[in-house]
């Protein structure tokens, strides 16, 4: 017999097998020898009360049914054939990569090109950023294979369930090597260290089956014929032609969106949100989460946080939360100071860290309004600019003790930080604008208000985290994805403005292809 029950357990029992079988077959009211087998198919941890509780949804094997199969539902792709229909695919993070999945499952052939280099020359480039303080503008923590997810916390979270299958974008991560755990957790991820190895078996599934990946390879223009985009440009002089082109920058290719806008491509000013990367000692989250002097102990992962505040009508919230990990250099040209945070699988380092950020939209700053679509591209750019100057025309990061600055005092000194280019000491509330400095205060303020002790002097605050999500939307219709005005180009993913981290991206690659299947088969 195979039944699932849920039960609610100590972290102590979650993490040692035997007191966890024993505790099945009691509730179950069995012998531990009645029962053959067992899997958890699902883990959260409840941290709200200070008992902190495993979630955990077991299926269990009993009587005639000796084992439990595992939830593994592979894929099948198909080798793609010369007369094959070809699709263009402009980018591969995290939407292009799963649409050139998805057009494989169809026979369709996928040409992915992608400005960046392969994830192995592009971990060589990352790890010089830090070294020797200059961004590379074609391979950094942003331009790349895998995107700017590649490098991160690889958080797997998402709650765009709405938008598709989230299940089919965890079991494509699980086929090309990732840990089956994703497939249990409630917040999933995959870690910086283990991410790569999966984005380079996606490449070769695509490639396998007779797709295209295309490296340093930057699309410049559009070709548009009889109204419908027909392929790209690239910045050789290339013509690559396709039946369709899935347009999946992500959010930093601001040149990209200058060159689309110039020729008249219609879009519009999107909001993002501006502000700091937050850094704490781990051990101090830990206490804090799971509400115990001691931490977390033997049993638990390190503690992740996720705060949330209106200050006057705009949003203040931790963003990109990465317990045990680092803080990094995710500029992508010279000329800009924009940090980010990273963890690796284990998660062990000795600091957490999470961008806390300020919602703006269209029209809050008024001198920028005159520039239309790129409003909030130019106000972005400004503001990197600015930190950059201000360090010296530099990566070294401007930072500020959390208390001090609500304070409105300048850091005397600074703590430990895990940002290699190293920091200094400024005053925020100089640095921002009011209308962003202000909220952060007191978003701040409310945050240490509803966990005592996070508002401490403890922690740093480094700048600028502004690479939050893209600057533009190229608006598409609702059914079938296209964009508005050009049949044939499908904006996808964080760039153009519908998706929000790895999975919602891959999700709406995926979708941009479905659409194009239903479109062509009609």
């Amino acid at each position: 017999m195979i039944q699932d029950i849920n039960m609610r357990v100590s972290p102590r029992v979650a993490g040692e097998q035997k007191l966890l079988s024993e505790t099945i077959a009691r509730q179950l009211r069995l012998s531990p020898s009645d029962i053959n087998s067992w899997r958890i198919t699902r883990r959260s941890i409840d941290a709200r009360k200070r008992n902190v509780l495993v979630n955990l949804s077991v299926r269990v094997a009993t009587g005639d049914d000796l084992e439990i199969s595992p939830d593994l539902k592979p894929a099948s792709f198909k080798v793609i054939k010369p007369e094959s229909p070809r699709i263009v695919i402009v980018g591969a993070g995290p939407a292009g990569l799963f649409a050139a999945l998805k057009a494989v499952t169809y026979g369709i052939c996928p040409v992915l090109i992608e400005r960046g280099r392969d994830v192995d020359s592009r971990r060589l480039d990352i790890a010089a950023i830090s070294r020797e303080k200059k961004i590379n503008p074609v391979s950094n923590y942003c331009f790349g294979e895998g995107g700017a997810g590649a490098y991160s916390d690889g958080k797997l979270f998402t709650r765009s369930k709405k938008r598709g299958n989230v299940e089919e974008v965890l079991q494509l991560l699980v086929q090309h090597g990732a840990h089956p755990d994703i497939l249990v957790d409630a917040h999933p991820h995959i870690g910086s260290d283990c991410l790569p190895h999966v984005i380079k078996s996606m490449r070769t599934t695509i490639i396998g089956y007779g797709g295209d990946v295309r490296f340093e390879t930057r699309a410049d223009s559009l070709i548009i014929e009889d109204g419908c985009c027909k392929g790209v440009v690239t910045d050789a002089g290339e013509e690559i032609r396709g039946e369709a082109v899935i347009l999946a920058t992500g959010h930093s290719a601001h040149d990209t969106f200058r060159r689309l806008h110039s020729s008249g491509v219609l879009m519009e000013a999107k909001g993002i949100a501006i502000g700091v990367r937050l850094e704490h000692p781990q051990v101090l989250i830990d206490r804090l989460q799971y509400h115990s002097e001691s931490g977390r102990g033997k049993y638990l992962p390190p503690a992740e946080y996720n705060y949330v505040t209106q200050v006057e009508g705009r949003g203040v919230y931790s963003f990109c939360m990465c317990p045990g990990g680092v803080v990094v250099p995710a500029g992508s040209a010279e000329g800009e100071l924009v940090v980010n945070g990273m963890s690796a699988s284990a998660r062990s380092g000795e600091r957490a860290n999470s961008g806390m950020v300020v919602e703006i939209r269209p029209g809050d700053f008024p001198e920028y309004v005159k520039l239309g679509a790129l409003e909030i591209l130019q106000l972005q750019e400004d503001m990197e600019r600015k930190f950059y100057d201000e360090s010296g025309n530099s990566i070294n990061a401007p930072a500020q003790r959390m208390k001090d600055f609500t304070d409105g005092k300048v850091s005397t000194s600074l703590p430990k930080t895990s940002y290699a280019p190293g920091i200094h000491p400024v005053d925020f509330n100089r640095l921002f604008p009011p209308f962003i400095s202000w909220r952060l205060r007191e978003g701040f303020k409310d945050f240490g208000r509803k966990c005592p002790g996070f508002l401490t002097n403890e922690a740093i605050l480094l700048g600028l985290e502004s690479r939050t999500s893209s600057p533009v939307r190229l608006p598409r219709d609702k059914e079938t994805l296209e964009h508005v005005a050009i049949p044939g180009l499908y904006p996808a993913g964080e760039g153009a403005g519908y998706a929000g981290g790895i999975v919602s991206a891959a999700i709406d690659g995926i979708r941009c292809v479905e659409q194009f299947v239903k479109k062509n088969k009609q």
